[in-house]
């Protein structure tokens, strides 16, 4: 699938969530815990504040923006 981090096009595998995309891409995507209690891992998708990464999955076409 086609997502877009920070600008960047970028290839990923379907599934993923947007901390594996970020994580993949080397991008510090601010996991702590992994399982959304923390909310140490903010970005924003397609325009939605505050998601929590690590329990986001991605779909083909979306933007992920860090913060």
């Amino acid at each position: 699938m086609n997502v877009t981090v920070d600008g960047t096009p970028m290839t990923a595998e379907p599934g993923r969530t947007a901390a594996a995309v970020l994580m993949l891409a080397g991008r510090d995507a601010g996991v702590f815990c992994g399982i959304g209690v923390c909310f140490n891992c903010l970005v924003e998708v397609n325009g939605e504040r505050d998601v929590r990464s690590c329990q986001r999955v991605l779909v083909d076409g979306d933007e992920v923006r860090t913060r």
